[in-house]
């Protein structure tokens, strides 16, 4: 599938100010008890406030996301998906001074139903009605994070070329998630442009944030499967500031899934076979964990493997067997979530849009001769679903 025409088609965009009137009217829905929670789970993120320098350009993604869903809920998708929903580029003007696009809209509109996710809540959510948040990641790419007020969604500035071969993918993406509902793959919501006057577009991608609800993990981990530059220096103890970890921190340490573990694997190896597949490597597997209260544990030890409960899939009898399902955890983001028997853990697969082009060839070069052994990141697409298998297998129990 080629990527969606650059001629967009321009509309006038919904009132800002009436976004801003319907968002604030559902923040003050949440009252009192949800800021103090809120106000609570923020420790370590920066608050995007009228002060910080990207505030113009969060506020102008609020009011175009806010128009840009209201699109989706006036025409919703219907009948079934044709070539067109993954094409469309939809752009909105602003009477502010600034466009955001919308790019294979009614795709992912149908991904976020399919999901449950109604278009109500992601409006309030990534609408004006309170401010991102910010968090400084170890990235070596230059992209910008965001959250959500809520923490519900994430929010990442994605270059051009990695939006075109998001987009390029995204109906095999869509096909794989309808045949494996419940994949540890990031659940992509959204990609958008923005440009402001006559400016250069900036384009970012939305997905369900995996460390959701956040409020009590205690620690969280980016996982690649090898040791170069796969070490953070730990926050000194008591400090309450939000640190993804990576490889080497989490030397010691096990996954105890007890009975899931074995459909864990299986979804690594499912996920990893399709990126593998797409020519796509240098993902990582994010993970988290959560004690669980007293009252949760011994839940995970009943769930029952490929179950009828699930997320929406295919259900044709021939497609059946191949899907790798458990009954989800009755709990906000459960396609993120596994039980242990002491623990709660969240797992998924980010940064799936790097190709082993001819980049990553020269950096795995440069790797082979200089690391001396070491295990390291650009390799493969066969060798990197292998090598992240292997590190899942050899960290659970």
């Amino acid at each position: 599938m080629p990527a969606p025409s650059p001629g967009p088609r321009e509309v006038l965009a919904s009132s800002p100010e009436a976004g801003s009137r319907a968002a604030a009217a559902g923040s003050s829905r949440r009252g009192l008890l949800w800021r103090l929670r809120e106000k609570q789970s923020r420790l370590g993120l920066f608050e995007i406030d009228p002060g910080h320098e990207l505030h113009q350009m969060t506020c102008m993604m609020q009011a175009g996301l806010w128009a840009a869903t209201q699109v989706s809920m006036d025409h919703p998708p219907t009948g079934p998906p044709t070539e067109e929903d993954f094409s469309q580029v939809l752009t909105q003007v602003h009477e502010q001074g600034f466009e955001l696009g919308t790019l294979a809209g009614p795709a992912f509109a149908r991904l976020r139903r399919s999901l449950g996710l109604a278009d109500e809540d992601y409006q309030a959510a990534l609408g004006p009605g309170g401010p991102y948040l910010q968090f400084l990641s170890t990235s070596k790419s230059k992209a910008s994070f965001f959250l959500s007020h809520d923490q519900r969604f994430f929010l990442k500035t994605q270059r051009r070329r990695e939006v075109q071969v998001l987009l390029a993918h995204l109906p095999r993406y869509v096909q794989h998630l309808q045949r494996h509902p419940h994949s540890l793959l990031a659940r992509l919501l959204g990609v958008h442009s923005l440009r402001v006057a006559q400016g250069k577009k900036k384009y970012f991608i939305i997905m369900q944030s995996v460390f959701f609800p956040a409020g009590r993990i205690s620690e969280r981990y980016d996982i690649k499967g090898c040791e170069v530059s796969r070490w953070v220096d730990p926050a000194p103890e008591g400090n309450p500031i939000v640190q993804v970890l990576k490889d080497l921190n989490f030397e010691g340490k096990t996954i105890n899934l007890g009975p899931q573990r074995s459909w864990f694997l299986r979804q690594m190896e499912l996920d990893t076979a399709f990126l593998r597949e797409l020519n796509m490597t240098d993902y990582s597997l994010l993970v988290a964990f959560q004690q669980l209260h007293e009252d949760e544990k011994g839940l995970g030890s009943s769930l029952i493997f490929r179950t009828v409960r699930s997320v929406r899939g295919i259900q044709s009898p021939e497609e059946s067997g191949a899907q790798n399902r458990r009954l989800l955890p009755d709990a906000p983001n459960a396609l993120h979530i596994v039980d242990g028997p002491e623990q709660r853990y969240f797992l998924g697969l980010v940064d799936l849009v790097t190709v082993y082009g001819l980049r990553k060839r020269l950096e795995h070069l440069c790797g082979t001769l200089c690391c001396l052994g070491r295990t390291f990141s650009p390799v493969s697409p066969a060798c990197y679903a292998r090598r992240l298998c292997q590190w899942a297998e050899a960290h659970t129990e």
